[in-house]
């Protein structure tokens, strides 16, 4: 979407110097209601006029701090966007409208939602949001109506309202753009053949990547950016989470299973081969399938063995 904002090239000039001017107008206009019984009519009507021009030419200050902004309208009509920092005038009867260019924090609270598989699951994130285009921010979207509620009635809208309004903007979206990406991914794997699918509890950086994309999708029309998104909570949905951690802890003690009976054979494996290359003892094959057999019951057992000696002989 192309861009909007232009700079404003309505002339500027140094605010320390129209004050000097000003404040020379309006001692002037003061000199010159002294003169009224004087000179009569003429001083007062000169007087007035310079207190006048003094009063609507103190509406023309402004003062900019760094990645601050000031929307320029005149008469409804847009003439730019003001963005250098210092104390300046300009012409008196511009709207000015402050805005502040510098990043925010969101923090967004977990909502629940449904994820690719339709498990109910709790997800939130946090994110970093700016003002990239002032035009689209000001007229593109009704934030003047959004912010009404933090107004002065009858002066102009407050800085503060006017990015309060814009942050209610961004966590409507952001709301909006993590449900859709939650719902495109599974919260963990569920199935042995879908390990390598992408989850959200695995995907990381490429998830984060994926909610940022969808975000900036939903805010280049109000002139904002993302600069960063990161899921901050995830969890499945009270209803649901003590099945699912019975389910993981199953699934924990199974791969562990695995993994002892995995080490356990190759141990037994190592010492029939042992015993049989260093001749130590012959065994049949029902003698080693007992050997097999007990190894297994002992390296295998959640307790420890209990040893039983064996008095006979293994030749009858």
């Amino acid at each position: 979407m192309e861009a909007k904002e232009k700079d404003f090239k309505g002339g500027a000039t140094n605010g320390f110097v129209m004050l000097f001017v000003l404040i020379l107008l309006l001692a002037g206009s003061i000199w010159a209601f002294t003169l009224v019984k004087e000179i009569g009519g003429i001083a007062f009507a000169l007087g007035l006029t310079g207190v006048t021009l003094a009063c609507i030419g103190s509406a023309g200050f402004i003062s900019l701090e760094p990645n601050k902004a000031c929307v320029m309208v005149f008469f409804g009509k847009y003439k730019g966007t003001f963005k250098e920092t210092g104390f300046f005038w300009v012409n008196p009867f511009l709207s000015k409208k402050g805005l502040s260019l510098r990043a925010r924090n969101l923090d967004v609270e977990p909502i629940k939602v449904n994820d690719k598989v339709g498990n109910p699951i709790m997800i939130g994130l946090v994110l970093v949001w700016k003002l990239k285009d002032t035009y689209k921010a000001m007229f593109e979207i009704d934030a003047q109506t959004m912010a009404a509620g933090n107004s002065v009635p009858g002066k102009t809208l407050a800085v503060a309202g006017r990015m309060d309004a814009f942050e209610n903007f961004v966590k409507i979206q952001s709301d909006a753009a993590l449900r859709e990406v939650a719902g495109q991914y599974s919260y963990d794997d569920n199935d042995e053949g879908e390990s390598n699918e992408l989850t959200l509890r695995s995907g990381g950086d490429e998830i984060n990547e994926e909610l940022e994309k969808k975000l900036n999708e939903r805010l280049a029309m109000a002139g904002m950016e993302v600069v960063e998104a990161r899921l901050n909570y995830l969890a499945y949905a009270p209803e649901i989470a003590a099945v699912m951690l019975r389910r993981q802890q199953a699934s924990a003690i199974i791969s562990a299973r695995e993994k002892i009976v995995e080490g356990a054979v190759s141990m037994v494996k190592m010492a029939l081969t042992k015993l049989s290359e260093e001749d130590i003892v012959e065994l049949d094959e029902e003698k080693k399938a007992a050997m097999v057999s007990n190894l297994l019951v002992v390296l295998c057992a959640d307790e420890a063995a209990q040893p039983v000696v064996n008095t006979g002989t293994l030749h009858h």
